[in-house]
């Protein structure tokens, strides 16, 4: 596969044009009379036309065909994607999943749309205000069949297997412990080269941005220039039979025929477009003296709600860094929430569960349910002597924040097989240490 091109930033305004058709782009202005190489002008709108410039989102797109040529949508089979929050009774219990299972190959293709499963969620898709969590498990490219979903961005997060996007914006290679955003209404087709997992976090009505980075400064955490734009590419290819296009609108997916491919944008230009991230450039800022900072230092995108400081969802890593802090118990500290929190492991081993919580699985403490450190865990921080050390080397765990309580779907509670019964029983050993008549007890340093 031959190396390929992107652009470098975040929400810049950018210009692309397939270099086989130089000059593509129109000069000075958006829709002329007739486009350069007689191609359709069309502008995809991220956005509402009066918003702020500072959040106005929008591309234009030069294309062979444009997108409006297709036969009418007709409702196809939902597979294990839902928006229905009240299929099954309300669980505030910790819940852990097992690695969920890639339907094998030998058995049954299944393609990125086929395979994927809604695990939790909140909100309502027709009011533009929430979130879903889901699962791919796919085994096979989607060949001629495009997605696009009218509900949300998608935020995708690869743990097994590499992702060949094509887009209309032209074409991203994403790896695990990479990451991409494939935002609202962009049509896009996936090839696997394996059996292939990950995780998608769909945020509705509104997009993920960087986070404010207050008295930190004008640099640190996830930094702009990182992030990678494809640049345009196109194919003027006819499809016998017909290519099949994919679209979720109001949480139910249909399917539309058209006669070729939707790749067709030769140049574009704009601020809407997807993008990729690769988790190994965040800038890790961590506590140097004492006690456990926040893992909101560890946020790499958000998406805002309408109340200052608090997030439809955040996209949260906890990559390998050093640990230095002192008189501090350095694993992550006993906690309840307001927040919902949907944790995945890429790779390795989560410094506060060494076993159960393993790549692949996930896990979800809800709004007020009490999570932290298991037993094991507990007694070897308290008790060790505390050097310098690296934290999380090899390993990357990732964590979903929501500010809305999250409903798990009958798919994540039963039909899947891989929710953990045992959970609770990590913290289960945990015992009192209290020593009433002795307040500085001696610790390990």
């Amino acid at each position: 596969m031959a190396e390929l091109k992107y652009i470098s930033g975040f929400g810049n305004e950018c210009a692309s044009e397939d270099p086989r058709c130089p000059g593509a782009l129109p000069e000075g202005q958006n829709n002329p009379q007739v486009c350069p190489y007689n191609l359709y002008a069309e502008q995809l709108s991220g956005s509402a036309f009066t918003c702020p410039r500072s959040t106005n989102k929008r591309s234009w797109l030069y294309r062979i065909l444009p997108s409006v040529s297709h036969k009418p949508f007709e409702s196809i089979d939902q597979g294990h994607v839902t928006h229905n929050w009240d299929e099954v009774d309300p669980d505030p219990n910790q819940l852990r999943w097992k690695p969920f299972e890639i339907p094998k190959t030998s058995q049954k293709k299944v393609d990125f749309v086929s395979g994927l499963h809604t695990l939790c969620g909140a909100g309502d898709v027709k009011s533009n205000n929430g979130l879903a969590i889901h699962i791919f498990l796919c085994n096979t490219s989607m060949g001629n069949r495009c997605f696009y979903n009218s509900d949300g961005d998608f935020l995708i997060v690869p743990q097994k297997g590499k992702l060949l996007i094509y887009t209309e914006f032209g074409k991203m290679l994403v790896q695990p412990n990479e990451i991409c955003v494939i935002q609202r209404g962009m049509r896009f087709s996936i090839d696997v080269f394996e059996e292939t997992r990950g995780y998608i976090l769909e945020v509705y009505g509104v997009h993920f941005e960087l986070p404010d980075l207050g008295p930190i400064g004008a640099n640190g955490l996830a930094n702009p220039r990182d992030f990678l734009i494809p640049v345009a590419w196109y194919e003027d290819r006819q499809v016998p039979g017909g290519y099949t296009v994919i679209n979720k609108y109001q949480g139910k997916l249909f399917a539309a025929k058209q006669d070729v491919s939707p790749f067709n944008v030769v140049a574009w230009h704009g601020n809407y477009t997807p993008y990729k991230y690769n988790l190994e450039n965040f800038m890790v800022i961590n506590s140097v003296a004492f006690d456990h900072a926040d893992p909101s230092i560890f946020t790499v995108l958000t998406a805002k709600s309408v109340r200052p400081g608090v997030a439809v969802a955040d996209f949260v890593i906890f990559p390998p860094r050093w640990g230095v802090a002192d008189k501090t118990f350095r694993p992550p500290y006993y906690h309840r929430n307001c927040m919902s929190e949907f944790m995945g492991l890429i790779k390795g081993h989560y410094e506060a569960k060494q076993g159960g919580f393993l790549p692949g699985g996930g896990s979800l403490h809800s709004s007020m349910t009490p999570h932290g450190p298991d037993a094991d865990c507990f007694e070897k921080a308290s008790k060790a002597k505390l050097a310098p050390e690296r934290i999380a080397d090899g390993t990357m765990a990732f964590m979903f924040e929501s500010s809305l309580s999250m409903a798990v779907t009958k798919w994540g509670l039963k039909t899947s097989n891989c929710l953990d019964e045992n959970y609770y029983k990590c913290w289960e050993p945990l015992k009192s240490h209290f020593t009433p008549n002795s307040r500085n007890p001696a610790g390990p340093n």
